[in-house]
């Protein structure tokens, strides 16, 4: 048996649409978030799915339907003087929408899930405090997969 990707795992193009279009919805609606976000396309939460669903090993649907790349999305992020606390929230949000939504909640999934979050959101931090882009169009879309885990959680059958 082959390992599946991250996007295979999770559940494929519609799991990521519903995750971050019902996310999204929340957002909005957030005391903290909702002024970050309350100017954003309504085509934004499908551009995201679409971002991290190749990340996570899916469809090049960013970067060929949507004409996305990763330096694209890094300068979404220039100037928007994000802070741990709200990147904090954000992660917290996004985690507890995918429990309500039912992707996956083995550890292997989830410690890829999680790391991936972290590591993207740390970097949007950092990036919204820039007035330039320090990334070229050349740069590669990231790739993530199950890192040290080597696969999903498959529990012993007895």
């Amino acid at each position: 048996m082959s390992t599946p990707t991250l996007y295979e795992w999770a559940g494929g193009e519609e799991r990521f649409q519903n995750l971050f279009r019902s996310f999204y919805d929340k957002v909005l609606k957030d005391d903290l978030l909702g002024p970050v976000f309350r100017n954003m396309s309504p085509e934004h939460p499908r551009h995201v799915a679409h971002f991290v669903a190749e990340v996570f090993g899916g469809p090049k649907k960013y970067t060929q339907e949507d004409g996305g790349s990763h330096a694209l999305m890094i300068g979404r992020h220039i100037g928007r003087m994000l802070d741990d606390q709200k990147r904090k929230h954000w992660i917290q949000l996004l985690l507890e929408t995918a429990d309500e939504i039912g992707v996956p909640t083995d550890p292997e999934f989830r410690s890829s899930l999680v790391g991936y979050l972290e590591w993207g959101t740390r970097i949007a931090v950092i990036n919204s405090q820039l007035t330039e882009n320090p990334m070229n169009d050349t740069e590669p879309m990231p790739s993530w997969g199950w890192g040290e885990v080597k696969g999903p959680y498959q529990p012993d059958k007895k």
